[in-house]
């Protein structure tokens, strides 16, 4: 059996999407594991399939590298909206929808010379109240608050945009940070019955800020786009910046613009298609 792929990139947050109009993908989430190895396989954080939708201009699933599945992914489904609209999937509308786990999404796509180059995605609400990040603490918000990691106090603030974030701002440079050890303990803490993705933060003397980011299920990568969010919306709610303003995020692997405003979160950011391929199972 074979397969076409396509690999393409969000700010360096790599998948392999699969488009699932006409064909079949067999058990993702073993494909996942197997084609996200990048010495056996193709190498990528996970694989998304855009599929048919009776609600939105197309679905999109998520598997992580370990073949757990996601409800969203900010860099991803700018991915998705650029390869619908760059094979003529869209009727040349620049405006459209995708479906995923954390409900429809709307995008707004800026073309240049007939190419997708990136999309303003509305994120929907943020999501503060503890027992629907979730994160085992009682309350009606989770700012500031301490958490235990290795005998260390860190101080974290909460947010869920479709999948749960720990946000951590602090003072010592982050790209010094072992996030191969510290990572995991964040993710598996008895606090996230779900687990959780943890953001790492310093603010810049430019009022920007700049992330690393330990994503469950798939380790570091370049740049999650919920994360961004997640990152914007905690900035504000600690004081770091204003709602209702851009506030630009740093990731490793490129830059994403936030916006948080009472009523949703706007992300916005280029999309990339590096390679097609075809992969026989």
């Amino acid at each position: 059996m074979k397969l076409s792929f396509t690999k393409m990139h969000g700010c360096g947050n790599n998948y392999i999407y699969f488009n699932c109009f006409d064909q079949t993908v067999p058990d993702p989430a073993s494909l996942s594991v197997r084609l996200s190895e990048p010495h056996f396989g193709i190498g990528g954080d996970g694989i998304i399939l855009i599929s048919p939708s009776d609600k939105a201009d197309a679905q999109m699933r998520i598997f992580n590298a370990d073949g757990s599945e996601g409800k969203m992914c900010g860099n991803g489904i700018r991915c998705v909206g650029k390869y619908l609209y760059d094979n003529g999937m869209t009727d040349g509308r620049t405006t459209i929808t995708v479906d995923t786990l954390s409900g429809v999404k709307t995008l707004e796509l800026t073309v240049e010379n007939g190419k997708m180059v990136s999309a303003r995605v509305d994120m929907d609400a943020a999501i503060l109240k503890p027992a629907d990040i979730p994160v085992d603490m009682e309350g009606d918000t989770v700012i500031g608050a301490p958490i235990v990691v290795d005998e260390k106090v860190y101080h974290m603030t909460c947010v869920s945009m479709g999948n749960p974030h720990c946000v951590i701002f602090l003072d010592e440079d982050i790209d010094g940070l072992d996030l191969e050890r510290i990572g995991p303990k964040f993710e598996h803490h008895a606090l996230f019955p779900e687990r959780v993705n943890t953001e790492f933060v310093n603010v810049l003397p430019d009022g920007t800020l700049k992330m690393r980011v330990w994503e469950r299920g798939s380790g570091e990568t370049w740049a999650c786009g919920t994360g961004a969010c997640a990152v914007g919306v905690a900035a504000v709610l600690t004081g770091r910046a204003q709602k209702g303003e851009d506030i630009t995020v740093h990731l490793r692997g490129g830059d994403l613009t936030v916006r948080y405003t009472d009523q949703t979160v706007f992300m916005t950011g280029a999309a990339t298609t590096v390679f097609k391929g075809e992969i026989e199972l």
